[in-house]
């Protein structure tokens, strides 16, 4: 075994066995203080040595969870749907008695999907500027499902590298099918996919007005706009950058016109070439109330859209049986935590501030318990360390799950 190896798995072992909140996790997805369903019938799958990847792992305690993850010391591990067996006795249960039942309605945005319109990094690089676009999403997406769906049980998590995850565990979330998770992801799917240029917006017909879903996401966006696509991220300052916004515009009247100006004026900037597209309308088509400048003028509110609206990976979202990385994991890239996110602060994190291993591990040795014998119970030791605040939220929000069963438990005794 390499000595890069023996390092990994030394301190991937002391993290799991002093820091990671094993029971703020089982609490969080089992609603409960004792072992459900949710939590006994519940697939989870490691990553381990050599990229090896084990699936339909299931425990019966979340003691028997944190004996095997110290044991076998994944570099990460993921959580999947609630399945009618036990999915560590699946092979023993008939194929059609072996389904996945219940599981957290999920999204993922990823900041490669914002590589079009971005201009400061670009596919795995991050920073705290193209961090806004996911701030601006996260803002959006927690609205919309909140206000459309009702759902209140919301878990935003740091991806620990270049993207953040939504997990529901509202009731009525957990118990929605594929067909209805599909419906939901593509109504809330207002850009396409696809790293290619060109309209991605398709959500009315010509001028018509947006959907009230869309309108209220664009009235939050158009505050945006002006400071993150037009003056920090300068999407139109280039010749590539312009042209992509030409290519949105439906008249080629404007479009000549305003291709000929900027051609002229290679220095003008992503404000100015905004101002210049809202004149060269009014220029065109001085009649207020002409057709054409209604198509214009939406035009206009679908751009603002394609560069500014949550970019989703829907394939995570559509399918109970699909895995995804569990909160409080480490990145094995960067070495940062995977922490829950605060959505009405979304603004202030900066992905650069979250604690990495090797951080947590010197901030624990620094206090001076030192203890990491064999099988010793560090179940707190995270109160110790940067690491904190992140499972104080968790807690939290596992503790507002709680408070709902037992609360439809009281309502059911009134029953009976």
């Amino acid at each position: 075994m390499a000595q890069e190896d023996v390092d990994v798995s030394s301190v991937m072992l002391a993290f799991y066995r002093r820091l990671y909140p094993f029971k703020s996790i089982f609490a969080w997805i089992n609603h409960q203080l004792t072992p459900t369903r949710l939590f006994t019938h519940r697939e989870f799958a490691f990553t381990v040595k050599n990229d090896i990847y084990l699936r339909y792992l299931s425990f019966s305690t979340v003691d028997e969870f944190k004996k095997q993850v110290c044991l076998l010391t994944p570099s990460r591990f993921e959580i999947g749907p609630v399945y009618t067996a036990r999915p560590k006795d699946r092979k023993t249960a008939r194929k059609d008695a072996f389904q996945p039942m219940k599981r957290e309605l999920v999204f993922d945005i990823d900041m490669t999907d914002y590589d079009p319109v971005r201009t400061c990094c670009s596919e795995a690089d991050i920073c705290k500027r193209c961090w806004t676009f996911i701030a601006a999403a996260v803002r959006v997406l927690d609205m919309a499902i909140r206000d459309q769906f009702g759902y209140r049980h919301l878990l935003w998590v740091y991806s620990g590298r270049r993207g953040i995850h939504l997990w529901i565990s509202d009731k009525e979330a957990m118990d929605l099918n594929d067909e209805q998770r599909k419906a939901i992801t593509n109504w809330l799917s207002v850009v396409q996919a696809g790293k290619e240029s060109g309209k991605k917006v398709h959500v009315r017909l010509g001028a018509k007005p947006l959907p009230p879903s869309v309108k209220s996401a664009l009235d939050e966006l158009v505050e945006v706009f002006p400071d993150l696509v037009l003056d920090d991220q300068d999407c139109f300052g280039s010749e590539k950058g312009y042209e992509s916004l030409l290519e949105l515009i439906p008249d080629a009247r404007v479009v000549e016109g305003l291709r000929t100006m900027w051609a002229s004026d290679p220095t003008r900037s992503s404000a100015d070439k905004w101002s210049d597209f809202k004149n060269q309308i009014k220029k065109c088509y001085p009649q207020k109330d002409s057709q054409k400048r209604a198509i214009l003028s939406a035009a206009m509110e679908d751009i603002i859209l394609q560069y500014t609206y949550p970019r989703l990976d829907a394939e995570v979202s559509k399918h109970r049986n699909h895995l995804l990385k569990a909160p409080f994991c480490v990145h094995p890239k960067t070495g940062r935590v995977c922490v829950p996110v605060d959505p009405s602060r979304i603004d202030e994190f900066d992905p650069a501030s979250v604690p990495t291993v090797g951080q947590l591990l010197e901030e624990l040795n620094a206090t001076g318990n030192n203890s990491n014998e064999q099988g010793a119970e560090h179940h707190s030791d995270w109160e110790r360390t940067s690491l904190k605040p992140y499972v104080d939220m968790l807690d939290k929000h596992a503790q507002g799950l709680m408070e709902e069963v037992r609360r439809e438990k009281r309502e059911m005794g009134q029953f009976h």
